[in-house]
């Protein structure tokens, strides 16, 4: 994890007044450990590898306020639980395609999304302040051979 962004994220809960735990560091360790988006489940499971004593309940309380500090990004991918995604600091303009057939979420960027994103808004008169693409698609080669080869668990 970069020292920069670590402490960027610990300057903000000392200004929110939270003060650095053992278990708060590691669950920062484990979500900016990986590039893979992560339920909080998956989170808590990576937070024990680094600390066993992480619980549920710090868990659900630090997401917030790493959402909060502009460094994780909450995202909805249309499931029955939220995702998070620790890219957005180094990628904040990437994209999402969600494999409608294994659940793998791959990200993209292109600029031509961003062009269109800003000829859409200025014809229709606003200001783009952001987007959200969120592509579902089926796996062509799952489609042709039966299988997946982004698939590494069951279908969430």
């Amino acid at each position: 994890m970069d020292s920069g962004l670590r402490q960027r994220i610990y300057d903000f809960l000392e200004s929110k007044g939270h003060r650095r735990t053992s278990q708060r560091d590691a669950i920062i360790e484990a979500a900016f450990s990986t590039t893979e988006h992560y339920t909080a489940e998956d989170l808590l499971l990576l937070a024990k590898n680094v600390d066993p004593s992480v619980s549920r309940a710090t868990v659900y309380r630090t997401l917030p306020l790493l959402v909060e500090s502009g460094m994780l990004r909450e995202m909805d991918f249309g499931r029955d639980h939220k995702f998070y995604d620790p890219n957005y600091v180094d990628h904040p303009n990437h994209n999402h395609l969600i494999c409608l057939d294994c659940a793998k979420i791959i990200e993209f960027e292109d600029v031509h999304i961003d062009t269109l994103e800003i000829c859409i808004s200025k014809r229709m008169g606003f200001t783009p302040m952001g987007k959200v693409v969120r592509i579902e698609a089926h796996c062509d080669d799952f489609r042709t051979s039966g299988v997946c080869k982004r698939r590494k668990t069951a279908v969430a």
